[in-house]
């Protein structure tokens, strides 16, 4: 490739986003830089304090649950108080309570906090979330959402890396870090970032009702959507849940499994950019059952694996589903949600992948306790199937809804200025 056509490829991956986009896209990966509890929470228990494997699971199912509950809560918050002041209270939340983490002796008090940190740590998602469909155009929005997902996955790469190192000198500093990294993030956000959320005025008021909690529950192709998510990240889920028990199972190091599940980080940062400027402008239906089958029998695939390099052929299959995935399923949420409910929708959506990161452990575990790997990854299979069969039926007969804005490259704000008159906003299915 010359000189010339990778300046070209690199203005076409990141080229055309409004700044306020690039300083969200930097408060994500300074928070994903900083992300240690939740890597090293279950070494830190087990090898650090001396607590068992059973007490170090039950620290991590609260921590997941906080996750399901700030969901709902931050969705809402996001709606009725905007963008930036959800995203300030979640990061200096989460930056006290990481740093009240690190000081905790007695278990119930671990636990406890434990708590607190998953709610605090996922509150600021359906904000972020809504603040980039709020700030990108319709027809960038697949690319803005690969962007960050490419973001959250590169920070996470090398604070995982960090991290490890900081472990071995001390657990403390590893929390205190990533407290100061998190207000770091608050800073920018009130810094940098002005507040998106639309008004509802004038004939926006008139065309759009009031969108509730109970609004985004009867959305019944939304919530279709969110079933199917749920689907899906139960399958992604046993990368690291599933994955690492199977192949201690077999015989494998903890080395063993860490080089494996690298592959997947790498791909994502080598990858996500190219993929998606091929995939962004393409059948979202085709894509999102691509994925889902991609996934379903990448995990599938790892039921014949033996040696670590076709663990790592499976990570392969499984990780083009994720990158396929993500920026084309965040898209369609967007798509799908009313432009003054949108923290609400981003919230229940969220939900989906905070309730099967408690789900999803209690299915590794059982299954392979029963009944052998081979089944869990059968059920994979069976998974990624149904959830592709899922998004072939939701998106038959789905309108254009932004193609409008699409073809005339009109803005976020103008095209849904134009939805609102037309009191659609792409609602089909309510």
């Amino acid at each position: 490739m010359s000189a010339a056509s990778l300046r070209r490829a690199v203005r076409e991956s990141v080229g055309g986003l409004p700044r306020e986009f690039w300083w969200l896209w930097t408060s994500t990966l300074v928070n994903r830089l900083g992300a240690f509890v939740a890597t090293f929470m279950a070494l830190y228990l087990t090898l650090e304090r001396g607590y068992s494997a059973s007490f170090a699971g039950l620290v991590a199912a609260l921590h997941g649950l906080g996750g399901v509950i700030s969901s709902l809560v931050a969705g809402v918050m996001t709606d009725r108080l905007g963008r930036r002041p959800t995203m300030l209270a979640a990061q200096a939340s989460t930056a006290v309570s990481v740093a009240l983490l690190g000081f905790m002796q007695h278990p119930a008090a671990i636990a406890a906090v434990a708590l607190l940190v998953g709610m605090a740590s996922n509150a600021s998602r359906p904000a972020v979330q809504a603040m980039m469909a709020d700030i990108v155009r319709p027809e960038d929005r697949v690319r803005a959402f690969a962007l960050n997902y490419w973001a959250i996955n590169l920070g996470f790469a090398v604070s995982a890396a960090v991290a490890g190192f900081v472990a071995e000198y001390s657990y403390l500093a590893g929390f205190l870090g990533e407290a100061v990294l998190t207000l770091v993030c608050a800073v920018l956000v009130f810094v940098k970032l002005p507040e998106s959320r639309p008004e509802r005025t004038g004939r926006a008021a008139a065309a759009e009702p009031e969108t509730r909690l109970g609004t985004v529950l009867r959305d019944g192709r939304f919530m279709g959507v969110v079933g199917l998510s749920f689907l899906i990240s139960l399958v992604f889920t046993q990368g690291s849940v599933g994955l690492p028990v199977a192949m201690g199972s077999a015989g494998f190091t903890p080395g063993d499994y860490g080089l494996v599940i690298a592959v997947n980080g790498f791909l994502i940062v080598a990858l996500q950019i190219p993929v998606t400027r091929f995939i962004e402008h393409r059948d979202p239906q085709r894509l999102l059952v691509l994925s889902a089958l991609l996934a379903g029998y990448g995990f599938g695939l790892t039921a014949f694996a033996g040696s670590i390099g076709v663990y790592a052929l499976t990570v392969c299959v499984w990780t083009l589903a994720e990158i396929i995935n993500s920026p084309t399923q965040m898209s369609l949420v967007v798509r799908l949600s009313p432009v003054h409910g949108r923290g609400r929708y981003q919230g229940v959506y969220t939900l989906s992948w905070a309730v099967a990161s408690l789900v999803a452990p209690l299915m590794a575990g059982y299954v392979i306790d029963r009944f052998g790997a081979g089944w869990l990854w059968g059920a994979t299979a069976v998974l990624g199937t149904v959830a592709a069969a899922g998004y072939w039926a939701l998106m038959r007969g789905l309108p254009a809804g932004d193609a409008h804005a699409v073809a005339k490259g009109t803005s976020t704000a103008a095209a849904d200025r134009e939805d609102l008159a037309a009191g659609t906003e792409s609602r089909t299915g309510v």
